[in-house]
């Protein structure tokens, strides 16, 4: 009920508000001249009206001036609302004549048969002059090997004019302005999914104008381009598809190019606009999934991931992942705008740990290691043809990686593998001192890590490694004279990286991406502020296991701007106890004002007497229980929680056959039992309704690693940062506490799923009958907690509850 409840209420106000909205419009265009100085709800008043009648005009003015001027503020008010209005009746007829499912399906067949005319044309004058007596070759370069060169670089101060002529006027003609909308996100695609599903059944079903966004790995229809498996390299494929579209449509202009090259990287087949346009007109009229979104561009030949970017303006209702919307460029990229629209994040949670785990990113010495070497031999290769810029920036990427396998103890020119280090442990630093440590304090990150983004040396040389099959762990041997002699010494290929995985669930697993594109993310995460994150070296054994990681302290300073440019925030939950954590690391963090927070919650759907939650403080033989790290001892087990994520669903269809058929037919297994680890792959996300969690035992308490580095730094970074109340643990400790109830409560809340389920919910160690701890139960359990000091009335209440459960039922 949790979603039908924010979708009809959020819907509801929504309705409402453009209803009102209509109503002002309406009123302001009968008059001609209305004025919004009277106006008590400057709400109605949205973007459409930003910087009209209203503006304060300077003291001492004369008269006439004033009048002059808000007369003019007013006119133009209504012109900007007459424009509005027709946009606005122009995209409902659009939508209306979708309805009949026509349009699309024969204007799609049209422009794609003309689409294929065109090819065919195009490839015909290609032929024919390749073939000529004019074709030029580019010496020493093979078939494909020309979009590995990286292009000539100009710095953002040469591109700033340029970049405005360069935009693809196609592009422009499609931005539609914003509507009031609403950005529903959840963490997974299968949770969007079913809230589509939720949507549809909702009485807004028909009527609401909703969108679903993904990420490319999720919404590409070009198999070349989703065959590439890591959700990096589809990314900067598609990207370069894009930019090799608008290089060749600028090179077309001109009719002298200094040097012709051979073919690049082929413009996608799927990005047209005409098409596009029309599957985000079909992608409005009608409420869709990822699937059928995803569907919908196969048959009409047209990118659903830019498609529903289209749609995004007109929608009312736009569903994304939880990266989508809290990730900046992530979100600029997809061409999401917050200003006065409002936010639902639900199951959130883990919503500070999402955010903190978004922004922090961890290289190994191996990775670091093999992206230098890499990076060499690509220089070696086309050194030559690269422009001073572009190797400026290699030389100090190349300084980068070394100082950083330096920091470590460790020497670039040697196998990482069998490199052992002379200081082993821990080391916590800050931002500046690590800059200043690894000596690396002189060059700007910033323009590196444009320089990163703009012209995809990473993918570049993914593209250069795949190619010649180059994997360079090894740097021992004494500087070849060449390239080819290089090559030559790798044979035959007998190199650890080459060889077959051991585990079979590793095989299928999307092949990794270059190890640079990883060291980018790293490389943006130091321009972080210095006193918002941490950089953690672990120095191990050996240089490939040992790793740098930047650890985000403050998860606020990236949702800050998610909070100022909203109109409302809304942040929802099935199990959001304690609540605190929010409250003080991400809203009061993110300078957001005590009084503007409103905290609601509600009871559970089930009856009081449909759950049994008892605390048990001692065992059989009268033995405190108190698993702590040096008591506890572990049960055999029955069904087990798999270490691969894709077995999952196997034991959990082996558990639940067993359950069936205890039930169908007596014999000696009278039920299942399954034992997972709290924070695992079975805590969240998955139902264990009726049946199949009849009682759940919660062993111990789950306290995170007290000892882990990045937690003492968090708990040291909000003991430094947010003020300790009266009479309360200090915020460090506050946040470890909070931590464990957060995961205690969401493993217990997997029993009851709906309004008829029943469970018993039995907490298995004394530590949980303190008053502080009850009091960061849900309230719909902790009304109903009963602490059992010996073990034998425990087991007698959850015998009598279950038989009495079963007998009505």
């Amino acid at each position: 009920g949790k979603s039908l409840s924010l979708i009809c209420g959020a819907l509801s106000w929504l309705r409402d508000f453009e209803q009102k909205k209509r109503e002002e419009e309406a009123r302001l265009l009968e008059t001609g001249t209305g004025s919004l100085h009277d106006e008590k709800d400057e709400s109605l008043c949205l973007s459409s009206c930003e910087g009209a009648a209203g503006t304060p005009r300077p003291a001492g003015e004369p008269a006439w001036v004033t009048q002059f001027v808000q007369k003019k503020e007013e006119r133009d008010l209504v012109d900007r609302l007459k424009a509005e209005q027709a946009r606005r009746k122009q995209r409902e007829e659009r939508l209306q004549q979708l309805q009949h499912r026509v349009q699309l399906k024969y204007a799609a067949k049209r422009l794609r048969q003309e689409e294929e005319e065109r090819e065919n044309l195009l490839r015909l004058s290609r032929e024919m002059l390749e073939t000529g007596p004019e074709a030029e070759r580019l010496e020493q370069l093979e078939s494909g090997e020309e979009e590995l060169v990286l292009a000539e670089y100009e710095s953002d101060e040469e591109k700033k004019v340029a970049s405005r002529m360069d935009e693809d006027e196609d592009e422009d003609d499609l931005e539609e302005e914003h509507i009031t909308k609403i950005y529903y996100c959840s963490r997974t695609h299968s949770q969007l999914a079913q809230f589509v599903h939720e949507v549809k059944k909702s009485p807004f079903g028909k009527d609401v104008r909703l969108v679903s966004l993904g990420s490319r790995q999720n919404l590409c229809v070009n198999e070349d381009v989703k065959s590439l498996g890591s959700v990096q390299l589809i990314n900067d494929r598609c990207v370069d598809m894009q930019r090799s579209r608008h290089e060749k449509k600028k090179g077309a202009e001109e009719e002298k190019p200094k040097r012709r090259r051979q073919e690049k990287q082929a413009a996608c087949p799927f990005y047209n606009h005409e098409q596009m346009g029309l599957l985000r007109d079909e992608a409005l009229a009608e409420v869709k999934d990822i699937e059928q979104l995803l569907a919908l561009g196969k048959e009409a030949r047209a990118c659903p991931y830019y498609g529903s970017r289209l749609a995004i303006p007109a929608a009312q209702l736009v569903v994304l992942p939880y990266q989508m919307l809290l990730h900046a460029a992530t979100r600029q990229a997809a061409g999401i705008r917050l200003q006065d629209q409002v936010v639902i994040i639900d199951e959130a949670h883990n919503l500070i740990d999402t955010i903190t785990g978004m922004h922090s990113v961890e290289v190994s010495g191996s990775q670091l290691c093999q992206a230098h070497s890499q990076l060499l031999q690509y220089m070696e290769q086309y050194g030559k043809r690269l422009k001073a810029k572009n190797l400026m920036y290699l030389k100090q990427i190349l300084y980068l990686l070394e100082k950083f396998v330096a920091v470590l103890g460790g020497n670039i020119k040697q196998n990482p593998n069998t490199q052992s280090l002379s200081q082993t442990g821990t080391e916590l630093k800050t931002i500046n001192d690590f800059l200043f440590q690894s000596q690396i304090d002189n060059i700007n990150l910033f323009k590196v890590q444009r320089y990163c983004e703009k012209s995809m040396i990473s993918r570049k040389l993914f593209g250069f490694t795949e190619r010649y099959g180059a994997v360079f762990s090894s740097r021992e041997q004494p500087k070849l004279a060449g390239f080819q002699q290089f090559l030559q010494s790798l044979q035959p290929r007998t190199t650890e990286a080459l060889a077959a995985p051991a585990d079979e669930s590793q095989a299928s697993t999307p092949r990794p991406a270059s190890p640079l594109m990883h060291i980018e993310g790293f490389l943006a995460a130091l321009t972080t502020a210095n006193q918002d994150g941490r950089v953690i070296l672990s120095r191990q054994g050996s240089l490939s296991q040992s790793t740098l990681k930047f650890l985000l302290l403050n998860p606020a300073v990236h949702f800050a701007q998610v909070v100022k440019e909203c109109r409302a925030v809304v942040i929802a939950g099935g199990t959001m106890q304690p609540v605190s954590d929010f409250r003080q690391q991400l809203l009061a963090c993110a300078g957001v004002e005590a009084e503007r927070v409103v905290e609601f919650s509600c009871g559970h759907v089930i009856p009081p007497d449909n759950i049994l939650p008892l605390v048990i403080c001692s065992g059989i033989s009268n033995q405190p229980l108190e698993f702590t790290f040096q008591k506890r001892e572990l049960p055999q087990m029955i069904f087990q929680e798999p270490k691969s994520a894709h077995q999952v669903e196997q034991v959990l269809l082996a558990y639940s056959r067993c359950i069936q058929a205890c039930g169908q037919e007596r014999g000696q297994v009278t039920g299942a039992l399954l034992l997972s680890v709290v924070g695992g792959k079975m805590s969240e996300g998955i139902n264990f309704s009726d049946n199949l969690g009849r009682c759940v035992v919660m062993v111990g308490m789950p306290f995170p690693n007290i000892r882990s580095a990045e937690l003492q730094e968090k708990m040291a970074y909000l003991d430094q940062t947010l003020p300790r109340a009266p009479g309360q643990a200090p915020p460090g400790k506050a946040l470890v506490e909070n931590l464990c109830m957060k995961a205690v409560n969401q493993s217990i809340g997997r029993a009851i799923r709906h309004q008829k389920d029943f469970a018993s919910i039995v907490l298995l160690d004394q530590r949980y009958a303190r008053p502080p701890v009850l009091a960061k139960l849900p309230a719909w359990i902790r009304a109903r907690v009963e602490v059992k000091a010996t073990f034998g009335p425990a087991v007698a209440a959850v015998q009598k509850f279950h038989r009495e459960k079963l007998a009505s039922s």
